[in-house]
């Protein structure tokens, strides 16, 4: 079992930059104080293998990278017909060799559960590439028990979400042995910052999580005014520094 600490992306605000080695790239920079990542440029754009080459190049052997699965996959063609999308990416990302971590699947919270469909791309998705695959649904149809069991016999895990819209989003799901928990900010989404108590009883959760045998990670991305950085920081510090490295005693 492990515990990851990470953030959506690694740029490093300026007022915590001390608390970073000072010669680097920022990803290599970033690499040294965290143990894992989470891509979302890969939502918006393609980016080469060559580039992801780059990347895993730039950190320690025991950082993992999170890759967020295409939009035009999970927003525009909503799962259906995504053969050749999805070996792009998995060729795409496999630059990141055994440093690529879990396939990030969100979709729009207006899309409700398909039935069938969602599990034939499922089985698409995972004879493609060999990653884990966590899935962040975000209508309420997705969170009822045969969903839940349909999910945990593929192996996918349903992320756990703050602020979580519907409620039950905020807790883990679908196959234990991964536990993804995504902190968007709360009350104001990207922007807020978790206070000393939140930060507590959220490394609680995870020490559970991960004393019942799951691999657990945590992405902030609150990151509009760097709260993200600092809330990794004091969650690594209330966790314990071998957390750094991804690793539980």
């Amino acid at each position: 079992m492990s515990i990851r600490v990470g953030i959506a992306g690694w740029s490093i605000p300026s007022a915590l930059a001390k608390q970073f080695p000072s010669v680097g790239t920022h990803l290599e920079r970033y690499g040294a104080r965290f143990s894992a990542v989470e891509i979302n440029s890969s939502f918006y754009r393609p980016h080469r293998r060559t580039t992801y080459e780059r990347w895993a190049a730039s950190v320690p052997h025991e950082f993992r990278f999170s890759v967020k699965l295409p939009r035009t996959i999970t927003h525009e063609r909503r799962l259906i017909d995504c053969g050749a999308l999805i070996e792009r990416f998995a060729e795409e990302t496999s630059g990141l060799g055994d440093k690529r971590g879990p396939v990030l699947v969100q979709l729009p919270p207006s899309f409700a559960y398909p039935g069938d469909a969602a599990e034939r791309f499922i089985d698409e998705l995972k004879a493609t590439i060999t990653a884990a695959v966590v899935l962040e649904p975000r209508h309420a149809s997705w969170f009822q028990p045969e969903v839940d069991r349909m999910l945990g016999g593929q192996r996918v895990s349903r992320v756990a979400a703050d602020p979580a819209k519907p409620l039950l989003a905020a807790q883990p799901g679908g196959w234990s042995g991964l536990a993804y928990l995504r902190l968007h900010g709360s009350p104001r989404i990207y922007e807020s910052t978790y206070g000393t108590e939140a930060i507590e009883a959220h490394a609680k959760a995870v020490a559970s999580l991960a004393t019942r045998g799951a691999d657990v990670w945590t992405i902030y991305d609150n990151t509009t005014y760097g709260a993200a950085t600092q809330n990794a920081f004091q969650l690594l510090e209330a966790l314990g520094s071998n957390t750094q490295l991804g690793d539980i005693s």
